[in-house]
């Protein structure tokens, strides 16, 4: 049975208020890459864990984010 991390399992909860939020994740290691997008509309939920690959998480729009630490907004610049 494979041991699994506890420091890489973390989740956060990306809840898109508008259309058109892109969530992108971020490799790990010496060069930082893109691995992998989403876009959502409005009211779309995804859920997303940082993982061996997964080392940082962009997102780009309106959206509420939830995490153990708290929730925060992001927002598009004006």
């Amino acid at each position: 049975m494979e041991k699994r991390n506890q420091q890489n399992s973390d989740f956060v909860v990306i809840k898109a208020i508008d259309d058109g939020v892109s969530v992108i994740g971020l490799t790990r290691g010496t060069d930082t890459k893109f691995h992998h997008s989403e876009k959502l509309d409005k009211g779309e939920v995804l859920i997303a864990q940082f993982t061996e690959h997964t080392s940082a998480i962009k997102i780009r729009g309106n959206a509420k984010i939830l995490t153990h630490f708290g929730e925060v907004e992001s927002e598009i610049k004006k």
